[in-house]
């Protein structure tokens, strides 16, 4: 009977060890794209308007955004885990500030992001000192002035656009240079990370 238990058990165990690595993202991937997805979802609901009132330049989402998707793209490497990170994120911005409709931008930059990561490859992107930084450095730019080109022609008032910005273009540029300070506050974060922490073991 004993042995039975046992029998039954260590299949229980074996069965439910083989579901977990069969599933896409594991449990602490899971929490960590949660986490930093509530986090960016909270700053941008209720601390990026102030910035907007106070400076109406268009850094502090871009910046937090990048900074997030790289450090998640770092822990998970493993294609969806951005974008994952940028739908929640909306979610909970607008959960919290249903006003601020302009974030669906910054999901479609997310997507882009992931994308051009994807493509270029996460060991080119995370791996390669030279390579890496320039590679999370281009798709930062790309995406958030993806991002930026978004907002301007659909969320912003044409008149205010061309009157503060000139226009679209230069409305996307700014959203791209807060792409680039983003990207590399996440490549000093991870690159001090990788000298610490062993991803194998996590």
């Amino acid at each position: 009977m004993e042995r039975a238990s046992f029998l039954y058990i260590d299949g229980v165990t074996k069965s439910l060890k083989g579901v977990t690595e069969l599933a896409y993202f594991t449990s602490k991937q899971v929490a960590a794209i949660a986490i930093s997805a509530a986090l960016y979802g909270v700053l941008s609901a209720y601390i990026a308007p102030i910035f907007w009132g106070a400076t109406h330049m268009p850094f502090f989402c871009d910046t937090l955004g990048m900074f997030a998707f790289i450090l998640i793209l770092w822990w998970v490497r493993k294609f969806g885990a951005v974008i994952t990170t940028g739908i929640i994120a909306t979610i909970v911005t607008l959960t919290l500030n249903p006003y601020s409709t302009q974030f669906f931008g910054f999901t479609a930059a997310s997507i882009v992001f992931d994308v051009l990561t994807k493509l270029i490859g996460y060991r080119n992107s995370l791996e390669k000192p030279k390579l890496s930084v320039i590679s999370l450095l281009f798709a930062s730019m790309v995406s958030t002035a993806t991002a930026g080109i978004i907002i301007g022609y659909i969320f912003m008032n044409p008149n205010f656009l061309i009157q503060w910005f000139g226009g679209v273009a230069f409305f996307a540029v700014l959203h791209a240079t807060g792409g680039v300070i983003g990207a590399i506050v996440g490549i000093t974060l991870t690159k001090a990370l990788s000298t610490r922490i062993s991803l194998t073991r996590v």
